[in-house]
């Protein structure tokens, strides 16, 4: 396994990590967790160190399932990098962010029990919506990393000007933002202040929610599944998107790829600063995942990739209009 280091002060880590929000809550349809569990140990086995969760997935369900998986995983074997911020109420629902001093504070102590470690090696704030004192944010994670309880910080959907902000206070290792053949809004302002500030990126959606992994076909969603209300899966946008889909099927295939190889392998070739985030939940989709690190794309094989998914291409938002309002990192 390569091994990158997140930003100038950040720590050493896999070049792949694995996000373990679809492992509970169902938000990416049915999950098992002897099979999400088994996927973590698979991860380590294959020398993956970063692992991404939240608190608020699942309501902290899926904070203890990774404790589950990693309870008596040397500490130094794996990296945890959680978000904070977000509330929900007892049905699930989303009430907006909590990011006063004290709010980040107890959400901490919440998931460090939850976790069952000491410290958490990146923490980030999950949004940082319009109005957030940044400043403020920022400096009571500072605090928390200063009295050991955190190692680093991170950020997550903010655009140039909010990551300048909080890197004037404090040094930021990553931010975590969507990126993928169909989401490249960070290329115009976004890559190249976190390249100038030495900021690396660990980019989830690299296979877009599912859309890129070769067997995505429009509808069929359960109700809890987030795709069944997401712009680009929906009428119109899903079937046009489903037609960049099949182009870059076209282009994987010959080839000789799986599309979602081609997906990773082409995330991965936009330069050694970008960790893919991916979501698997089962074995067999990390190992056809951890393949692609192998993949190496020529000149020709990047633009045969871009041309059957050019930049802009996608249908859709990213969100519905009210997640929409708060990326900070949508805003211009």
């Amino acid at each position: 396994m390569k091994t990158r280091q997140l930003g100038k002060t950040g720590p050493v880590v896999s070049a792949f990590a694995l996000g373990c929000m679809g492992m509970s809550d169902g938000v990416y349809g049915p999950a098992d967790r002897a099979e999400s569990i088994a996927t973590i140990h698979a991860a380590l086995d294959a020398s993956v160190t970063l692992f991404d969760t939240g608190d608020f997935y699942a309501m902290g369900d899926n904070e203890m399932l990774v404790a589950e998986a990693l309870r008596g995983i040397a500490r130094d074997r794996y990296v945890l990098s959680v978000k904070f911020g977000a509330q929900r109420d007892p049905t699930g629902q989303w009430l907006g962010y909590a990011l006063t001093p004290a709010a980040i504070k107890t959400a901490l102590a919440y998931s460090l029990k939850r976790l069952g470690t000491e410290y958490i090696d990146i923490y980030r704030p999950a949004r940082l919506p319009p109005g957030t004192d940044v400043e403020a944010v920022i400096g009571t994670l500072a605090e928390l990393a200063k009295a050991g309880h955190i190692r680093h910080i991170g950020l997550s959907e903010v655009g140039a000007q909010t990551i300048r902000r909080a890197a004037a206070v404090h040094p930021i290792v990553d931010l975590q933002i969507e990126y993928s053949l169909l989401s490249r809004g960070i290329e115009d302002e976004i890559l190249p202040t976190l390249r100038d500030l030495g900021i690396d990126v660990t980019a989830y959606g690299i296979l877009a929610r599912g859309m890129l992994g070769g067997r995505w076909r429009p509808g069929g969603y359960g109700a809890g599944d987030y795709r069944a209300h997401s712009p680009r899966f929906e009428g119109e946008n899903g079937a046009a998107n489903l037609a960049l889909v099949e182009a870059l099927r076209a282009v994987a295939e010959a080839k000789g790829l799986p599309m979602s190889q081609a997906a990773i392998a082409w995330a991965l070739a936009q330069g050694d600063d970008i960790v893919p985030l991916i979501g698997a939940r089962r074995p067999a989709q990390l190992t056809d995942a951890l393949a692609a690190l192998d993949v190496r794309l020529s000149a020709e094989d990047l633009a045969a990739i871009e041309h059957a998914v050019p930049k802009g291409a996608a249908r859709g938002d990213r969100y519905h209009a009210q997640a929409m309002a708060d990326l900070d990192s949508e805003r211009r």
